[in-house]
């Protein structure tokens, strides 16, 4: 109570004793207890019960069925702002326990369940040299806890406002929190969305997701097109209960646990059996992997979000998943564990299916065998064809550009599969690159619409034959965008190198680019307010992406409206990858003497002194967003005060309050307040002046997709307008660097 005896704040519980005393105990748990009575059982309140945003040392994680209390820990609204936020880390009691992380009322992720050792999907907490892990699942509490295994180290896990939760220790050199672990750490620990129900998640492999022996995609174009698992798998065959059997998945993630059947007296042998029995069953494992396994678990409903670690993780366990029988002989020799099997055809049938003349026998055998070798030998000429093709590609780009990059040990020009076309199809196909079928030009050279045989409508890019930024631009394409395909990028169908002919084969856009839309006004009324927001949400998607959850980390340093292509669904995809860079995964930042770009989109410490990294990226990204909301260039000539380009008008509207003054006209107030007023916001956001104020691209995303989050206040823009010396300063020790000290500055103009 206050000095007026008004009550600010009361424990759910009461006691009539008069003798209570508050303790802050050495954990850091404060107590209200009884005089003289330190037992932990007699406690009347204690903040552990309670934990908030932290787990220390000794707090359960979990459910008291005797008390009634759910400990969890829920994140700050912001990171100034203590009140309850939207994030949440609880345990779940339905079916197998295990620890989920909510964003309101949706699951973000999930521990995976514990296994003795560990939970299956965190194996950073396997072996670990400072902290104990206990969890304890009794008929009065099922609960996680920690301890530290030396008491002279300190330990925290906290979730942050954005729903990040961090292991972090005390570092007594620095005096500072230092990172230990995060969680979610990829886009395999996004939860069910990644690859669907039966796919698998592997950061291992490209892409990251795989369906298991017995199952196939369910949408194969968009799986293998599109590279999108969302969709998942399906069963390759028809169950048959009787005849089915199971195949051995290692070191996996087990599915979500809410719809399970647990018997922790049974063996897995036993397990294999009843789950055989039933035949709603779809999977089974052990539930305690220590002592060679105890316990059952198994499944009666789908299977979703599993993922696969490789062995040096030593993560997840084994699960036993249904397959048909038909499907195990694809497979023979795999462990098929308890209660499996496969069957062999016996001789009786296998005659029955071929004939019983010996004669027809003996035709078959000679018509399969000249089969298998025409096969082979056409299947040859068209990998020595292939090889010759790549070879020639592989020289043109040693030629010109002195190396084979390679990062993080990898050569980026292995494993690349793309198609070789004849120039005289693509002359065809374009009526011999005829102005009519110009789609565009620029200093690389010319766009075409094409017509392939079959029908097929294509863009063809030919590189200008005395261009040699054209060389390094086809360099690029082929290096990245020919493997890193996404929704939100444009793909590449194929190339041609002949003589001196340099040809790139895109996928066509229909609706061509953005800024056509954006910069001309009939055709913006055609833009409404959700179409742009669509088109701001997948850039960013596909700008996280080439962040982030590629298998490189690739900054494209060219985003603009014109770079934005738009497919016959208005579907936005990035475009023009020959001036994007690789980053090694551990890497940050670079720097360069040659910086280039186009005028308006670059961030100032990448136009004045060559640093370039994500964040400049980013930056490009906002300057867009300003101009998708607007429909006015940053570089336009409207704003009548002689130091504001867009984003110094966009500025001085917000600082005044009058920001939706900003958006199109064409708009007329057919457009969500609060929606335009983030969007503003979050462009400003990602244009501020210094790198370390702008959002990642993920950070942008979740504050497109959370309406109520509170977003922090933008700083001063930054505006670099004209051209400014370069400081001539060291490069990084970077392959994929060049070191010749020019400016290129790219005007742009509506198509």
């Amino acid at each position: 109570m206050d000095r007026s005896e008004t009550l600010i704040w009361s424990s759910n519980k009461s006691v009539s004793s008069t003798n209570t005393v508050a303790q802050l105990l050495d954990s850091g748990n404060f107590v209200l207890c009884l005089e003289n009575d330190e037992n932990p059982e007699n406690y009347v309140w204690q903040s552990f019960d309670y934990p908030t945003d932290t787990l220390l040392p000794g707090m359960k994680l979990g459910w008291s069925h005797k008390t009634g209390i759910n400990r969890l820990l829920r994140s700050w609204k912001s990171d100034n702002d203590p009140g309850s936020g939207e994030y949440s880390f609880k345990m779940s009691i339905v079916g197998y326990p295990e620890i989920i992380l909510w964003h309101k009322e949706a699951i973000v992720t999930r521990t995976g369940a514990w296994n003795g050792r560990h939970f299956s999907g965190t194996p950073e907490m396997k072996g670990s040299k400072i902290l104990q892990f206990e969890f304890q699942e009794t008929y009065d509490d099922v609960y996680y806890s920690y301890e530290m295994i030396n008491s002279s180290v300190y330990s925290r896990l906290t979730i942050n406002s954005t729903g990040m939760l961090q292991r972090t220790v005390w570092s007594p050199t620095a005096s500072t929190w230092m990172l230990y672990w995060n969680f979610p750490r990829d886009i395999c620990d996004n939860y069910a969305k990644t690859c669907g129900r039966f796919g698998i998640c592997d950061t291992d492999i490209f892409p990251v997701c795989k369906c298991t022996v017995g199952f196939q995609p369910r949408d194969e174009h968009e799986w293998f097109d599109l590279q999108d698992g969302s969709g998942g798998c399906v069963r390759s065959s028809e169950l048959d209960c009787g005849s089915d059997g199971f195949v051995a998945l290692k070191s996996l993630k087990l599915p979500e646990g809410a719809l399970t059947f647990v018997d922790q007296r049974m063996n897995l042998s036993e397990c294999g059996e009843i789950c055989k029995r039933n035949c709603s069953c779809t999977a089974y494992a052990n539930m305690d992997v220590t002592l060679g396994g105890s316990g059952c678990v198994y499944w009666v409903v789908d299977l979703v979000d599993m993922r696969q670690y490789a062995e040096s993780e030593s993560g997840g366990q084994d699960l036993y998943v249904r397959v048909a029988a038909s499907d195990l002989g694809l497979n023979l020799g795999m462990d098929l564990g308890a209660g499996g099997g496969y069957r062999e055809e016996s001789p009786t049938t296998r005659n029955s299916k071929n004939g019983s003349s010996n004669n027809n026998h003996v035709v078959m055998i000679v018509a399969i065998t000249v089969s298998i070798c025409a096969t082979l030998i056409t299947l040859s000429i068209l990998l020595y064809l292939k090889r010759k093709n790549k070879r020639r590609l592989m020289k043109s780009i040693t030629c010109k550009t002195g190396s084979k990059e390679r990062v993080d040990g990898e050569n980026v020009m292995d494993e690349i599969d793309l198609p070789m076309f004849d120039f005289s199809i693509l002359a065809m196909a374009t009526n011999n690159f005829s102005t009519a079928n110009k789609l565009g030009e620029g200093g690389f050279g010319c766009v075409y619409k094409g017509t392939l045989p079959g029908g097929k409508v294509v863009a063809v890019k030919r590189l200008s034959k005395i261009s040699n930024q054209g060389i390094e631009e086809l360099t690029n394409e082929v290096q990245l965008i020919a493997r890193l395909q996404h929704r939100n990028l444009v793909q590449l169908l194929g190339c041609c190198i002949e003589v001196e002919e340099k040809l790139l084969i895109y996928e066509f856009m229909k609706n061509r680019s953005l800024d056509t839309f954006l910069f001309e006004k009939e055709k913006s009324m055609e833009l409404s307010w959700q179409l742009r927001l669509d088109i701001i949400h997948g850039i960013t998607r596909g700008l996280l992406y080439l962040h982030q959850d590629s298998r490189f980390k690739i900054i494209h340093r060219d985003l603009k409206a014109s770079n934005i292509l738009l497919d016959e669904k208005m579907n936005p995809k990035i475009s023009d990858f020959g001036m994007a860079r690789i980053f090694g995964s551990d890497q940050i930042e670079a720097k360069t003497k040659k910086v280039v770009g186009t005028y308006g989109y670059m961030s100032p410490e990448y136009a004045m002194n060559g640093h370039f990294s994500t964040k400049s990226d980013v930056y490009s990204f906002g300057v867009l967003v300003l101009e998708i909301v607007s429909g006015q260039k940053n570089t336009g000539s409207l704003y009548t005060s002689s130091e504001l380009n867009l984003l110094g008008h966009t500025w001085t509207l917000w600082k005044e309050g009058k920001a939706l003054e900003l958006l199109d006209e064409s708009l007329r107030a057919k457009f969500l307040e609060d929606e335009a007023l983030r969007c503003i916001q979050i462009g400003l956001l990602c244009v501020q002046e210094h790198k370390e104020d702008r959002p990642c691209m993920s950070k942008v995303l979740w504050m497109l997709n959370n309406e109520i989050a509170q977003l922090p206040q933008p700083k001063y823009p930054g505006f670099f307008i004209g051209k400014r010396k370069i400081e001539d300063e060291p490069l990084c020790k970077q392959d994929d660097f060049v070191t010749i000290n020019e400016l290129t500055i790219t005007m742009v103009d509506g198509r």
